[in-house]
């Protein structure tokens, strides 16, 4: 079923351009020495944008200390708050149709990863 729900998810879901555009986010990023932990962040979320049926964000252990909160704050005000909104758009503009809820629950799901990706995993 995850699937069947990643291909619809690709064609119908927009899943493709919110893998390229979260690449490409990641790989301008990691340019810079600065930049390579939000890089980071963001390749993982494009992982996630392609393909969101059957997986499920988990928190890391050990690693809910300072620095992930620090980097959390810090991505926050430097992107994640117009990443959360424009999947949370995207999840109303979804849920509209009953075909399109599934679709709008993995728009909450990566708004939540896009809210705070510092110490969490994806499994």
């Amino acid at each position: 079923m995850s699937f069947i729900g990643n291909v619809l998810w690709i064609v119908l879901g927009g899943g493709i351009l919110i893998f390229f555009w979260y690449l490409l986010g990641g790989l301008i990023l990691c340019v810079t020495i600065v930049g390579i932990p939000f890089g980071v962040q963001l390749i993982k979320l494009s992982i996630l944008g392609l393909m969101p049926f059957g997986v499920e964000v988990r928190d890391t252990k050990g690693a809910s200390g300072c620095l992930a909160i620090v980097m959390n704050i810090i991505w926050i005000f430097l992107g994640g708050i117009e990443l959360v909104v424009t999947h949370l758009v995207f999840a109303l503009l979804c849920a509209i149709t009953i075909i399109g809820i599934p679709f709008a629950r993995q728009h909450l799901k990566l708004a939540a990863m896009a809210l705070t990706p510092f110490g969490k995993t994806i499994a």
